[in-house]
């Protein structure tokens, strides 16, 4: 096992990924709020806005409204069923719900006029859609720097040029020209692209304050004793720690199918989620979903015994946001 010191980490979760498509959505908020009525069922759907502590904030797919639903102790969070999990089973934890996700709430209106959700399901494979639209934005983004360099060339080139009339007049209309273009795609993108920095900027929010690695036998998702040793020394590091977060990354070597890698390196990362929370007893609500990545990202060569051992492995980090350290 390794342990780091506090050191800045850029999350590559997928939780923050879709702020920037939702970013709109709070713009409507103030005139445009969802009541539930008092003690009566009801069942609402649409995609997570933010997240409070236990108030999770939507915008209703139907009425575009924003409609509130409180998580209770007894709030069961699950996949829908026909999915590939992150565990073999359904259930979630709350962590899982982030914005951007579209969800599904069961349950009773309150007095203030939320939705006390007993059952909340979801669908994490979303994610993958909304990653191709930000690659799409960052595209336009660099296309409109790419543009504004051309027009500002074209500024400097009819400035030059003043001391010839007809060579003036040519290049000026050519740096007007780019320049609209330019101004055209700014104003376009402008509202995205700073929506997208802020997203980015987000990633440097935590800190990772310890990190294990833990190997397996070829094949092979049951923990040895020494596995299960540096599992307790990690979780020791928690001490102290307020507001921490634990991620779980499991991989494979490149033997045998991309298929069966995949469902193996899930496997991995499940048995060590299961062991932090049946034996350390971390609670759920501290681990983030687990993710299995099969034979991508290999830690070395997939060409020898030893790069496929140091390849079999599952990365366990301690992770603290930097407003609670």
């Amino acid at each position: 096992m390794k342990v780091n010191g506090w050191k800045s980490l850029r999350l590559a979760s997928m939780s923050a990924i879709c702020l920037f498509l939702f970013a709109g959505m709070t713009l409507v908020a103030a005139s445009n709020t969802g009541q539930i009525t008092n003690g009566h069922k009801a069942k609402v759907k649409g995609v997570i806005v933010s997240r409070s502590g236990d108030l999770v904030k939507i915008q209703d797919q139907k009425s575009d409204a924003m409609e509130f639903i409180k998580l209770e102790e007894g709030t069961k969070i699950e996949r829908e069923k026909g999915l590939r999990a992150f565990f073999r089973h359904t259930d979630m934890d709350i962590t899982a719900l982030v914005p951007g996700l579209t969800i599904e709430a069961e349950g009773i209106g309150n007095a203030e006029g939320q939705l006390d959700a007993s059952t909340v399901k979801f669908n994490p494979d979303v994610f993958a859609t909304l990653v191709a639209e930000e690659q799409q934005i960052q595209a336009n983004q660099a296309a409109t720097s790419t543009a504004q360099t051309t027009a500002d060339q074209g500024v400097a080139d009819a400035a030059a040029a003043q001391t010839s009339a007809s060579q003036a007049q040519a290049t000026a209309d050519q740096g007007v020209a780019m320049a609209v273009t330019a101004a055209i795609g700014a104003s376009v993108d402008a509202t995205a692209i700073q929506m997208v920095n802020q997203r980015v900027s987000d990633l440097a929010e935590y800190t990772t304050v310890a990190e294990a690695e833990i190997y397996f036998r070829n094949g092979d998702s049951t923990l040895d004793a020494g596995d299960k040793w540096d599992l307790d020394e990690l979780v020791s590091a928690t001490s102290g720690a307020t507001g921490y977060l634990i991620e779980i990354a499991g991989f494979t070597s490149g033997t045998g199918t991309a298929q069966y890698n995949q469902k193996l390196s899930e496997d991995r990362a499940a048995s060590v989620a299961h062991y932090l929370t049946e034996n350390d007893n971390v609670p759920m609500r501290r681990i983030v979903v687990p993710t299995g990545y099969g034979e991508t990202h290999p830690a070395a060569e997939n060409t020898d015994k030893e790069g496929h051992s140091l390849n079999r492995r599952v990365v366990v980090k301690i992770l603290v946001n930097k407003g609670l350290q």
